[in-house]
């Protein structure tokens, strides 16, 4: 054999060599790191499911005893309120009366105005969810059955209503007819003009949405009368009620007469203009 041909079987043989030699270290190293982990899961295991990170601050949202303080503040509130007026309130007055600070109350009521907004959004959701049993009939008699569960739903409260009156009617931020509490009135509202879309002798559209929205109006005053009633156990306000409904079957007829017809939907467009902030285009 040449010194050539040697020389290359050397270095075939030391790399065949070589091969075996890094074959056997990596599978070495490879039976080494098996055997470790599973003791690296099973530490990681112990730290990842055993040891819980810790939550700082209050736990998410409301507890039994946050929502207590804030019933017991809110009728603190409202009996306040009904004692000495809404502007003779002040939120100091609401706290001393709990008996907790004012940080405190503010933590859930940060103004009156958010109190007469609580008291909108129970009495609103109330009568929304009684009044969803509304009988069928014809809409005189539905209407009627809506007013009447309106006074239901309203009468616990209504010397705190009677000492927001001025509130209700004239406030451009906290009244019925303002932005921020459109929801409640909205809530109502859809009641009566349910009332007559639902009834057995609704109108066609517009006459209907219309005429819900004028017995919406009509169930505001009738409200009004009845909070500043002074007669007797309210005797005036159930014999403007028995005259309603006296009055409500002519209503009936009078609306089969196209001018009334037209008369009610320009009416309704004023009002939607005026108060509603929902002017009509011509």
């Amino acid at each position: 054999m040449s010194v050539a041909g040697e020389k290359e079987l050397h270095e075939a043989t030391a790399q065949t060599a070589d091969a075996v030699v890094q074959d056997q270290v990596l599978a070495q190293a490879i039976s080494r790191l098996r055997c470790r982990i599973p003791h690296a899961l099973i530490l990681m295991n112990m730290f990842t499911k055993n040891v819980k990170p810790r939550k700082r601050g209050r736990p998410p949202g409301p507890t039994a005893q946050g929502a207590a303080a804030r019933s017991r503040l809110y009728a603190t509130a409202l009996e306040l309120i009904a004692e000495r007026g809404y502007e003779a309130t002040t939120l100091r007055d609401i706290a001393a009366a709990a008996g907790v600070s004012v940080g405190l109350l503010y933590r859930y009521f940060p103004s009156k105005q958010a109190v007469v907004i609580a008291l909108y959004d129970e009495l609103s959701a109330d009568y929304a969810r009684r009044a969803a049993d509304m009988p069928q009939g014809k809409w005189r008699e539905r209407f009627t059955f809506a007013l009447e569960m309106s006074l239901q739903v309203l009468e616990p409260h209504r010397v705190a209503l009677r000492a927001l009156t001025p509130v209700m009617v004239g406030d451009p931020h906290e009244g019925i007819f303002a932005v921020g509490t459109a929801f409640s009135r909205l809530r109502v509202q859809r009641v009566f003009e349910e009332a007559v879309a639902g009834s057995a002798d609704a109108p066609k559209r517009p006459l209907a949405e219309a005429l819900g929205r004028l017995l919406y109006l009509v169930h505001l005053a009738v409200l009004l009368w009845w909070l500043l009633d002074k007669s007797s156990r309210q005797r005036a306000t159930a014999a403007l009620l028995s005259l309603t409904r006296q009055l409500l079957p002519s209503a009936a007829l009078a609306l089969r007469v196209p001018p009334v017809r037209r008369f009610v939907i320009s009416v309704d467009a004023l009002i939607r203009e005026a108060l509603f902030q929902d002017p009509v285009s011509a």
